[in-house]
């Protein structure tokens, strides 16, 4: 029993999305039609960037890069704020989850290094909400991102134009948080061996070329996915145990649950006055509730404005823990560490995250009426 109570916790959003694609079932019964409702173009993409930058990691690159930044004597206020950066940037192509692993074990371990108790909260939260942030700079970024500049079939202008405003202030903004860490000092040594295969390394950055090409529409879907499984299978096979195939799964069953409801008409019709008019309002409210990701495939199905609906999903990753998934990553790894203060951590994050949540939305209806 505990172990099935784990497993439902752990995957929480999966549960939800399949129990809403089955309750969906009863009103329209499963025919021919819900084949059409799977975009297999972002199932597909998904796939093959987490197997990429799985084999990425397996190789060490992201040791290496967060090495090299950190093997000198430096404050500990430096150290946030190259963290910050390091989330911040790197999210914008490996994921706003992936970037997290990666660095949250990292803040970990040098928070043992000063002498400030409140480092290591503080820290993780501006890592969390910097990854969340930058990750919305670029379709690569994060799941919605990709869904929705897939299912918009969005220009790279019009994404851009949507979203690099709201960056550039996020960053502002997050630069500012660091001033919150205390100077101290931390004595970070590098004695990971710096060498990179370099064969590997070479393939993998072909195939995540590759990827973002097919991303772009240059390199067709069902291609990017036979190259990059062969791929992988030769030279990292144990990437495809790190895919996230409950991410996947996920989506498959909002796909349906959303293709369903878009068939009951008043569900329909309601929904789509709610949202005229609201899009970024409503679907970064929601995303406070349901998280980003849902929200995003939800709500596609009843509006036709991609930029208002992309810039509500992003901003709706912060605020609560689980207007994101990626920060309940953060919050685990927290949570194992000795003498965590989870009371103290989720305070912390409300505040600061509704903070930056009420800046940021403020700032983009302002943009929007202008």
């Amino acid at each position: 029993m505990k172990k099935i109570k784990k497993i439902i916790s752990a995957n929480a959003v999966f549960f939800i999305a399949l129990l809403a694609s089955v309750i969906s079932m009863i009103f329209v019964p499963p025919n021919a039609n819900y084949i059409g409702y799977i975009d297999y173009n972002v199932i597909i993409m998904l796939f093959c960037l987490m197997g990429v930058v799985a084999a990425f990691r397996s190789a060490g690159i992201f040791d290496v890069i967060t090495g090299f930044l950190l093997r000198k004597t430096v404050s500990a206020r430096m150290i946030a704020f190259v963290l910050m950066n390091l989330c911040f940037f790197s999210s914008m192509l490996v994921t706003n989850d992936v970037a997290l692993i990666t660095f949250v074990p990292l803040t970990i371990g040098l928070a043992s290094l000063t002498d400030d108790r409140f480092f290591l909260i503080k820290t993780l939260i501006i890592e969390t909400a910097a990854a969340n942030l930058g990750s919305m700079m670029t379709p690569l970024g994060n799941p919605q991102n990709l869904y929705i500049y897939s299912h918009y079939n969005l220009s790279a202008i019009d994404f851009i134009t949507t979203l690099l405003p709201l960056g550039i202030l996020s960053y502002i903004l997050l630069t500012i948080s660091v001033l919150l860490i205390k100077k101290g000092r931390i004595n970070f040594e590098n004695h990971r061996n710096s060498s990179l295969p370099k064969i590997p390394v070479a393939v993998y950055s072909v195939l995540f070329l590759i990827c973002v090409l097919s991303v772009a529409g240059i390199v067709n879907k069902y291609v990017c996915l036979a190259v990059t499984t062969a791929g992988l299978l030769i030279f990292c096979r144990k990437a495809f145990l790190k895919i996230d195939y409950m991410l996947l799964a996920t989506f498959v069953c909002f796909f349906v649950f959303v293709g369903n409801i878009s068939e009951i008409d008043s569900i329909n019709n309601f929904i789509s006055e709610i949202l005229v008019g609201s899009e970024t309002l409503f679907s970064a409210l929601i995303s406070q509730v349901i998280s980003n990701v849902p929200a995003a495939v939800m709500l596609s199905e009843f509006t036709d404005n991609a930029c208002g609906l992309l810039a509500g999903v992003n901003i709706g990753g912060l605020g609560t823990p689980v207007a994101s998934l990626a920060s309940l990553i953060t919050y685990r790894y927290y949570c194992a560490t000795e003498k965590s203060q989870n009371g103290k951590f989720i305070l912390i994050f409300l505040i600061y995250n509704f903070a930056l949540f009420a800046l940021v939305l403020g700032a983009e209806m302002i943009i929007q009426n202008i």
